[in-house]
């Protein structure tokens, strides 16, 4: 099984990194994966479907 990537820097989230697992705020379609790191760092990114940038 693959790992899931993080959506603002591209790594990969091991297990015991806490990544969080979150649909995309506005069109929900896309589902996106963040690492500890970038959430705390309020890292962005972009949803390739509807175009929405967070954090």
């Amino acid at each position: 099984m693959a790992l899931p990537v993080c959506v603002s820097c591209k790594e990969p989230i091991l297990p015991e990194q806490k990544g969080v697992k979150l649909p995309c705020p506005s069109c929900g379609e896309v589902v996106f994966w963040r690492c500890r790191k970038c959430r705390d760092l309020v890292n962005g990114y972009k949803c390739p479907k509807c175009g929405f940038q967070g954090p």
